[in-house]
Protein backbone atom coordinates (compact mmCIF):
# COMPACT_ATOMS: atom_id res chain seq x y z
CA UNK A 1 0.00 0.00 0.00
CA UNK A 2 1.31 3.60 -1.41
CA UNK A 3 0.61 5.26 2.10
CA UNK A 4 2.67 8.47 0.43
CA UNK A 5 0.22 8.42 -2.43
CA UNK A 6 -3.00 8.35 -0.03
CA UNK A 7 -1.92 10.99 2.14
CA UNK A 8 -1.95 13.39 -0.82
CA UNK A 9 -5.40 12.38 -0.67
CA UNK A 10 -6.30 14.55 2.14
CA UNK A 11 -5.65 17.93 2.18
CA UNK A 12 -5.89 18.99 6.30
CA UNK A 13 -2.81 16.72 6.67
CA UNK A 14 -0.69 18.70 4.94
CA UNK A 15 -1.14 21.12 7.32
CA UNK A 16 1.19 22.52 11.28
CA UNK A 17 0.07 22.65 14.67
CA UNK A 18 2.25 24.48 17.39
CA UNK A 19 5.01 24.59 14.52
CA UNK A 20 5.02 21.02 13.63
CA UNK A 21 3.86 18.52 11.27
CA UNK A 22 0.17 17.38 11.97
CA UNK A 23 -0.12 13.84 13.51
CA UNK A 24 -3.43 12.70 13.36
CA UNK A 25 -3.99 9.66 15.44
CA UNK A 26 -7.35 9.79 16.72
CA UNK A 27 -9.03 8.48 13.89
CA UNK A 28 -11.43 6.37 16.15
CA UNK A 29 -13.33 9.81 16.84
CA UNK A 30 -13.72 10.64 13.49
CA UNK A 31 -11.49 9.86 10.05
CA UNK A 32 -10.04 13.01 7.85
CA UNK A 33 -11.33 12.94 4.31
CA UNK A 34 -10.11 12.27 1.19
CA UNK A 35 -10.17 15.00 -1.54
CA UNK A 36 -13.14 13.03 -3.62
CA UNK A 37 -15.36 12.95 -0.71
CA UNK A 38 -15.09 16.61 -0.20
CA UNK A 39 -15.69 17.13 -3.87
CA UNK A 40 -18.46 14.67 -4.05
CA UNK A 41 -20.50 17.05 -1.65
CA UNK A 42 -19.09 20.11 -3.39
CA UNK A 43 -20.49 18.73 -6.43
CA UNK A 44 -24.28 18.13 -5.19
CA UNK A 45 -24.50 21.94 -4.27
CA UNK A 46 -23.37 23.29 -7.31
CA UNK A 47 -25.04 21.12 -9.26
CA UNK A 48 -28.03 19.09 -8.28
CA UNK A 49 -29.23 20.88 -4.98
CA UNK A 50 -32.76 19.65 -4.28
CA UNK A 51 -35.01 18.13 -2.38
CA UNK A 52 -35.90 14.42 -2.81
CA UNK A 53 -38.83 12.16 -3.70
CA UNK A 54 -41.16 15.73 -3.66
CA UNK A 55 -40.14 16.94 -7.06
CA UNK A 56 -41.62 16.15 -10.84
CA UNK A 57 -38.51 18.30 -11.94
CA UNK A 58 -35.34 17.66 -13.34
CA UNK A 59 -33.28 18.76 -10.54
CA UNK A 60 -35.44 16.88 -8.38
CA UNK A 61 -35.10 13.48 -10.26
CA UNK A 62 -31.46 13.89 -10.36
CA UNK A 63 -31.13 14.60 -6.81
CA UNK A 64 -32.92 11.37 -5.69
CA UNK A 65 -31.61 9.57 -8.31
CA UNK A 66 -28.28 10.51 -6.38
CA UNK A 67 -29.30 9.51 -3.04
CA UNK A 68 -30.87 6.18 -3.97
CA UNK A 69 -28.02 5.28 -5.80
CA UNK A 70 -26.47 6.09 -2.40
CA UNK A 71 -28.11 3.82 -0.79
CA UNK A 72 -27.86 1.05 -2.97
CA UNK A 73 -23.88 1.63 -2.26
CA UNK A 74 -24.17 1.45 1.26
CA UNK A 75 -26.26 -1.82 0.64
CA UNK A 76 -23.43 -3.49 -1.14
CA UNK A 77 -20.76 -1.97 1.26
CA UNK A 78 -23.35 -3.93 4.10
CA UNK A 79 -23.73 -7.38 1.96
CA UNK A 80 -27.42 -6.30 2.32
CA UNK A 81 -29.52 -7.74 -0.20
CA UNK A 82 -32.11 -5.28 -0.35
CA UNK A 83 -31.42 -1.78 0.08
CA UNK A 84 -35.02 -1.27 1.67
CA UNK A 85 -33.14 -2.25 4.47
CA UNK A 86 -30.85 1.14 4.33
CA UNK A 87 -32.36 3.60 7.02
CA UNK A 88 -29.72 6.81 6.40
CA UNK A 89 -29.55 8.50 9.79
CA UNK A 90 -27.05 11.24 11.40
CA UNK A 91 -24.83 8.52 12.83
CA UNK A 92 -24.63 5.69 15.20
CA UNK A 93 -26.17 7.47 17.54
CA UNK A 94 -29.36 8.09 16.18
CA UNK A 95 -29.20 4.48 14.16
CA UNK A 96 -29.48 3.51 17.80
CA UNK A 97 -31.74 5.50 19.24
CA UNK A 98 -34.38 4.94 16.22
CA UNK A 99 -34.26 1.20 17.29
CA UNK A 100 -34.90 1.30 20.84
CA UNK A 101 -37.33 4.03 20.55
CA UNK A 102 -39.30 2.12 17.86
CA UNK A 103 -38.91 -1.36 19.74
CA UNK A 104 -39.90 0.37 22.97
CA UNK A 105 -43.18 1.71 21.32
CA UNK A 106 -44.10 -1.62 19.63
CA UNK A 107 -42.37 -4.77 20.86
CA UNK A 108 -40.90 -4.15 24.60
CA UNK A 109 -42.87 -3.97 27.72
CA UNK A 110 -42.48 -3.82 31.50
CA UNK A 111 -39.78 -6.59 32.92
CA UNK A 112 -38.99 -7.55 29.38
CA UNK A 113 -34.54 -8.10 29.48
CA UNK A 114 -32.21 -6.14 27.26
CA UNK A 115 -28.60 -7.15 27.66
CA UNK A 116 -25.76 -5.19 26.49
CA UNK A 117 -21.44 -5.44 27.70
CA UNK A 118 -19.60 -3.02 29.70
CA UNK A 119 -17.97 -2.35 26.94
CA UNK A 120 -20.03 -0.19 24.89
CA UNK A 121 -20.37 3.51 23.49
CA UNK A 122 -22.37 5.62 25.28
CA UNK A 123 -24.44 5.65 22.44
CA UNK A 124 -25.52 1.84 23.20
CA UNK A 125 -26.23 2.14 26.27
CA UNK A 126 -28.30 5.45 27.47
CA UNK A 127 -31.09 4.75 24.98
CA UNK A 128 -31.53 1.24 26.85
CA UNK A 129 -31.42 3.28 30.04
CA UNK A 130 -33.97 5.54 28.87
CA UNK A 131 -35.95 2.19 28.62
CA UNK A 132 -35.10 0.91 31.63
CA UNK A 133 -36.60 4.47 33.40
CA UNK A 134 -39.61 5.15 31.17
CA UNK A 135 -40.47 1.55 30.32
CA UNK A 136 -39.03 -0.60 33.19
CA UNK A 137 -37.55 -3.01 31.39
CA UNK A 138 -34.38 -4.75 32.87
CA UNK A 139 -30.95 -3.82 31.54
CA UNK A 140 -28.40 -6.08 31.99
CA UNK A 141 -23.96 -6.09 31.25
CA UNK A 142 -21.71 -8.85 29.83
CA UNK A 143 -18.53 -8.59 31.26
CA UNK A 144 -15.30 -8.79 30.18
CA UNK A 145 -12.19 -11.02 30.78
CA UNK A 146 -8.86 -9.44 32.11
CA UNK A 147 -7.77 -9.49 28.14
CA UNK A 148 -10.48 -7.12 27.28
CA UNK A 149 -12.70 -10.14 25.78
CA UNK A 150 -16.45 -10.36 26.72
CA UNK A 151 -17.52 -13.32 29.18
CA UNK A 152 -19.99 -15.05 26.62
CA UNK A 153 -20.41 -17.41 29.06
CA UNK A 154 -22.33 -15.23 30.91
CA UNK A 155 -25.12 -15.75 28.40
CA UNK A 156 -25.92 -19.13 29.96
CA UNK A 157 -27.37 -17.11 32.99
CA UNK A 158 -28.77 -14.11 31.56
CA UNK A 159 -30.51 -15.08 28.28
CA UNK A 160 -34.17 -16.20 29.30
CA UNK A 161 -37.39 -16.09 27.89
CA UNK A 162 -38.13 -12.81 28.76
CA UNK A 163 -34.99 -11.32 26.98
CA UNK A 164 -36.05 -9.40 23.76
CA UNK A 165 -32.82 -7.78 22.47
CA UNK A 166 -28.82 -7.99 23.06
CA UNK A 167 -26.94 -5.22 21.61
CA UNK A 168 -22.99 -4.99 21.43
CA UNK A 169 -20.50 -3.12 19.79
CA UNK A 170 -19.08 -5.25 16.92
CA UNK A 171 -15.59 -3.38 17.96
CA UNK A 172 -14.70 -1.71 21.22
CA UNK A 173 -13.99 1.52 21.00
CA UNK A 174 -11.32 1.54 23.48
CA UNK A 175 -9.91 -2.06 23.83
CA UNK A 176 -10.37 -3.09 19.81
CA UNK A 177 -11.65 -6.07 20.87
CA UNK A 178 -13.66 -7.81 18.26
CA UNK A 179 -16.53 -9.62 19.82
CA UNK A 180 -17.73 -12.80 18.79
CA UNK A 181 -21.19 -11.54 17.00
CA UNK A 182 -22.46 -14.71 15.25
CA UNK A 183 -22.08 -16.71 18.00
CA UNK A 184 -23.96 -14.27 20.24
CA UNK A 185 -26.76 -13.57 17.71
CA UNK A 186 -26.79 -17.42 17.29
CA UNK A 187 -27.74 -17.66 20.89
CA UNK A 188 -29.84 -14.44 21.13
CA UNK A 189 -31.92 -15.61 18.52
CA UNK A 190 -32.62 -19.14 20.04
CA UNK A 191 -34.29 -17.79 22.74
CA UNK A 192 -36.30 -15.04 20.07
CA UNK A 193 -34.42 -11.74 20.85
CA UNK A 194 -33.69 -9.23 18.16
CA UNK A 195 -29.59 -8.76 18.13
CA UNK A 196 -28.49 -4.71 17.34
CA UNK A 197 -24.78 -4.21 16.04
CA UNK A 198 -22.81 -1.26 16.80
CA UNK A 199 -20.64 -1.32 13.98
CA UNK A 200 -19.36 2.08 14.39
CA UNK A 201 -15.95 1.20 14.88
CA UNK A 202 -15.59 -2.11 12.79
CA UNK A 203 -17.11 -0.78 9.65
CA UNK A 204 -13.47 1.31 8.70
CA UNK A 205 -11.44 -1.54 9.49
CA UNK A 206 -13.24 -4.99 8.04
CA UNK A 207 -15.62 -6.07 5.69
CA UNK A 208 -18.93 -5.88 7.03
CA UNK A 209 -21.74 -9.09 6.00
CA UNK A 210 -24.62 -8.89 7.44
CA UNK A 211 -25.96 -11.73 6.53
CA UNK A 212 -22.59 -13.36 8.37
CA UNK A 213 -23.20 -11.43 11.17
CA UNK A 214 -26.49 -12.64 11.83
CA UNK A 215 -27.94 -9.70 13.16
CA UNK A 216 -30.77 -7.84 13.01
CA UNK A 217 -29.77 -4.45 13.14
CA UNK A 218 -26.46 -2.92 12.50
CA UNK A 219 -25.35 1.09 12.35
CA UNK A 220 -22.33 2.88 11.67
CA UNK A 221 -20.98 6.20 11.22
CA UNK A 222 -20.25 7.85 7.86
CA UNK A 223 -17.49 10.00 9.50
CA UNK A 224 -15.33 7.44 11.14
CA UNK A 225 -15.30 5.85 7.44
CA UNK A 226 -13.93 8.71 5.59
CA UNK A 227 -17.10 9.99 5.14
CA UNK A 228 -18.92 13.33 5.96
CA UNK A 229 -20.06 13.87 9.46
CA UNK A 230 -23.66 14.19 9.78
CA UNK A 231 -24.52 11.15 7.87
CA UNK A 232 -24.66 7.36 9.16
CA UNK A 233 -26.84 4.41 8.08
CA UNK A 234 -28.40 1.97 10.62
CA UNK A 235 -29.11 -1.19 8.61
CA UNK A 236 -32.66 -3.65 9.84
CA UNK A 237 -33.83 -7.00 8.33
CA UNK A 238 -36.63 -5.55 5.54
CA UNK A 239 -39.21 -7.51 6.79
CA UNK A 240 -38.46 -6.46 10.61
CA UNK A 241 -38.71 -2.81 9.65
CA UNK A 242 -41.95 -3.28 7.84
CA UNK A 243 -43.54 -4.42 11.76
CA UNK A 244 -41.59 -1.36 13.57
CA UNK A 245 -43.73 1.85 14.46
CA UNK A 246 -41.52 5.01 13.30
CA UNK A 247 -39.44 6.65 15.47
CA UNK A 248 -40.06 10.30 13.90
CA UNK A 249 -43.17 12.04 12.71
CA UNK A 250 -43.58 14.36 9.88
CA UNK A 251 -42.85 14.55 6.50
CA UNK A 252 -41.75 12.04 4.13
CA UNK A 253 -42.49 9.03 6.23
CA UNK A 254 -46.51 8.90 5.14
CA UNK A 255 -48.89 7.91 3.11
CA UNK A 256 -51.82 9.43 4.27
CA UNK A 257 -52.61 12.69 6.98
CA UNK A 258 -56.12 13.13 8.38
CA UNK A 259 -57.64 14.89 11.20
CA UNK A 260 -58.48 11.10 12.62
CA UNK A 261 -56.01 8.96 11.44
CA UNK A 262 -52.39 8.64 9.84
CA UNK A 263 -50.60 6.18 7.31
CA UNK A 264 -47.27 5.09 7.54
CA UNK A 265 -45.21 4.57 4.01
CA UNK A 266 -42.73 1.51 3.77
CA UNK A 267 -39.37 1.17 5.17
CA UNK A 268 -37.20 2.70 4.81
CA UNK A 269 -38.47 5.94 3.98
CA UNK A 270 -40.68 5.07 7.47
CA UNK A 271 -37.69 5.59 9.53
CA UNK A 272 -36.59 9.18 6.96
CA UNK A 273 -38.71 11.95 8.71
CA UNK A 274 -37.58 15.36 7.33
CA UNK A 275 -35.40 16.12 4.81
CA UNK A 276 -32.56 14.18 4.82
CA UNK A 277 -29.02 14.70 4.56
CA UNK A 278 -28.75 13.96 0.81
CA UNK A 279 -24.93 15.99 0.40
CA UNK A 280 -23.72 13.70 3.13
CA UNK A 281 -25.41 9.95 1.74
CA UNK A 282 -23.58 10.91 -1.41
CA UNK A 283 -20.15 11.96 0.33
CA UNK A 284 -20.33 8.48 2.14
CA UNK A 285 -21.01 6.72 -1.21
CA UNK A 286 -18.00 8.32 -2.25
CA UNK A 287 -16.00 7.44 0.92
CA UNK A 288 -17.15 3.72 0.81
CA UNK A 289 -15.83 3.80 -2.99
CA UNK A 290 -12.25 4.89 -1.54
CA UNK A 291 -12.34 2.73 0.90
CA UNK A 292 -12.67 -0.59 -1.00
CA UNK A 293 -10.42 0.50 -3.27
CA UNK A 294 -7.88 0.36 -1.20
CA UNK A 295 -8.56 -3.18 -0.29
CA UNK A 296 -9.33 -4.30 2.95
CA UNK A 297 -6.32 -6.72 3.44
CA UNK A 298 -3.67 -4.27 2.78
CA UNK A 299 -5.68 -1.85 5.09
CA UNK A 300 -5.55 -4.17 7.73
CA UNK A 301 -1.97 -5.31 7.05
CA UNK A 302 -1.19 -1.67 7.33
CA UNK A 303 -3.16 -0.98 10.33
CA UNK A 304 -1.87 -3.89 12.56
CA UNK A 305 2.03 -2.65 11.30
CA UNK A 306 1.56 0.75 13.45
CA UNK A 307 -0.49 -0.62 16.04
CA UNK A 308 2.51 -3.54 16.52
CA UNK A 309 5.03 -0.35 16.24
CA UNK A 310 3.29 1.67 18.72
CA UNK A 311 2.59 -1.06 21.38
CA UNK A 312 6.36 -2.86 21.03
CA UNK A 313 8.06 0.71 21.12
CA UNK A 314 5.96 2.35 23.97
CA UNK A 315 6.69 -0.95 26.70
CA UNK A 316 10.32 -1.00 25.39
CA UNK A 317 10.38 2.80 26.14
CA UNK A 318 8.61 2.67 29.13
CA UNK A 319 8.22 -0.58 30.43
CA UNK A 320 6.09 -1.38 33.50
CA UNK A 321 5.09 2.23 33.61
CA UNK A 322 2.28 2.03 30.62
CA UNK A 323 0.05 -0.14 30.40
CA UNK A 324 -2.07 -0.81 27.43
CA UNK A 325 -5.52 -2.34 27.94
CA UNK A 326 -7.23 -5.00 25.82
CA UNK A 327 -5.91 -7.74 23.60
CA UNK A 328 -2.29 -8.27 24.09
CA UNK A 329 -2.23 -10.23 20.11
CA UNK A 330 -2.37 -7.40 17.78
CA UNK A 331 -3.96 -9.45 15.41
CA UNK A 332 -6.84 -9.77 17.91
CA UNK A 333 -7.08 -5.77 18.29
CA UNK A 334 -8.48 -3.55 15.71
CA UNK A 335 -8.06 0.37 15.25
CA UNK A 336 -7.15 1.32 18.81
CA UNK A 337 -4.02 0.83 21.36
CA UNK A 338 -5.35 2.59 24.73
CA UNK A 339 -3.24 2.60 27.75
CA UNK A 340 -2.91 4.36 30.77
CA UNK A 341 0.99 6.43 31.97
CA UNK A 342 1.70 6.06 35.79
CA UNK A 343 1.81 9.52 37.33
CA UNK A 344 0.21 11.34 33.90
CA UNK A 345 -3.63 11.95 33.68
CA UNK A 346 -4.20 11.61 30.44
CA UNK A 347 -5.88 15.21 29.79
CA UNK A 348 -2.11 16.52 30.66
CA UNK A 349 -0.46 13.36 28.34
CA UNK A 350 -2.70 14.26 25.48
CA UNK A 351 -1.89 18.76 26.19
CA UNK A 352 2.02 17.85 25.85
CA UNK A 353 1.69 15.92 22.47
CA UNK A 354 -0.76 18.37 21.15
CA UNK A 355 2.00 21.09 21.35
CA UNK A 356 4.36 18.86 19.47
CA UNK A 357 1.25 18.41 16.71
CA UNK A 358 -0.20 14.74 17.95
CA UNK A 359 -3.40 14.74 18.29
CA UNK A 360 -4.73 11.81 20.22
CA UNK A 361 -7.76 11.06 22.23
CA UNK A 362 -8.26 11.50 26.14
CA UNK A 363 -10.90 11.25 28.81
CA UNK A 364 -13.29 8.10 29.78
CA UNK A 365 -14.08 7.74 25.19
CA UNK A 366 -17.57 7.97 26.06
CA UNK A 367 -17.28 4.15 28.02
CA UNK A 368 -17.43 5.44 32.05
CA UNK A 369 -18.76 1.62 32.71
CA UNK A 370 -15.65 0.25 30.98
CA UNK A 371 -13.48 2.96 32.70
CA UNK A 372 -15.04 1.69 35.65
CA UNK A 373 -14.57 -1.76 35.49
CA UNK A 374 -10.75 -0.96 34.59
CA UNK A 375 -10.47 0.85 37.90
CA UNK A 376 -9.15 3.71 35.55
CA UNK A 377 -10.48 7.17 35.70
CA UNK A 378 -9.63 8.02 31.85
CA UNK A 379 -7.24 6.38 29.03
CA UNK A 380 -5.17 8.16 26.71
CA UNK A 381 -5.98 6.56 22.63
CA UNK A 382 -4.35 6.10 19.59
CA UNK A 383 -6.10 5.31 16.68
CA UNK A 384 -3.95 5.15 13.57
CA UNK A 385 -5.94 4.75 9.95
CA UNK A 386 -4.68 4.21 6.29
CA UNK A 387 -2.96 7.63 6.05
CA UNK A 388 -0.69 7.20 9.20
CA UNK A 389 2.92 6.25 9.01
CA UNK A 390 5.99 4.60 11.24
CA UNK A 391 7.29 7.52 11.21
CA UNK A 392 4.40 9.54 12.75
CA UNK A 393 4.16 6.87 15.34
CA UNK A 394 7.96 7.28 16.14
CA UNK A 395 6.82 11.00 16.55
CA UNK A 396 4.25 10.04 18.95
CA UNK A 397 6.52 7.85 21.36
CA UNK A 398 9.00 10.53 21.04
CA UNK A 399 6.21 12.88 22.79
CA UNK A 400 5.29 10.63 25.44
CA UNK A 401 9.49 9.64 26.07
CA UNK A 402 9.11 13.35 26.88
CA UNK A 403 6.24 14.00 29.08
CA UNK A 404 7.70 10.71 30.77
CA UNK A 405 10.90 12.76 31.46
CA UNK A 406 8.73 15.98 32.59
CA UNK A 407 6.88 14.26 34.93
CA UNK A 408 9.86 12.36 36.52
CA UNK A 409 8.18 8.97 35.87
CA UNK A 410 10.80 6.09 37.09
CA UNK A 411 10.81 3.82 34.08
CA UNK A 412 11.66 0.19 34.46
CA UNK A 413 12.20 -1.07 31.19
CA UNK A 414 10.33 -5.33 30.41
CA UNK A 415 12.64 -7.76 32.38
CA UNK A 416 14.70 -5.47 34.56
CA UNK A 417 14.89 -6.28 38.30
CA UNK A 418 13.13 -3.91 40.43
CA UNK A 419 15.78 -2.18 42.90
Amino acid sequence: MDVERIRRDFPLLGRTVHDHPLVYLDSAATSQKPASVIAAESRYYDEINANVHRGVYQLSTEATDAYEAARARVARFLGARDPAGVVFVRGTTEAVNLVATSLGRGRLAKGDRVITTVMEHHSNIVPWHFLREYAGIDLQFLDIDAQGRLRVEQLDRLLTPSTKVVTLAHVSNVLGTKNPVREIADRAHSVGALVVVDAAQSAPHLPIDVEALGADFVAFSGHKVLGPMGIGVLWGRPELLETLPPAQGGGEMIREVHTDRVDYTTPPGRFEAGTPNVAGAIGLSSALDYLSAIGWDELRSHERRLLQAFVSGAQERLGDALTVFGPTDIAERYGVASFALKGIHPHDLASILDERGVCVRAGHHCAQPLMERLGVPALTRVSPYVYNTADEIGVALNGIDEAARLFKIPVRPPGALAS
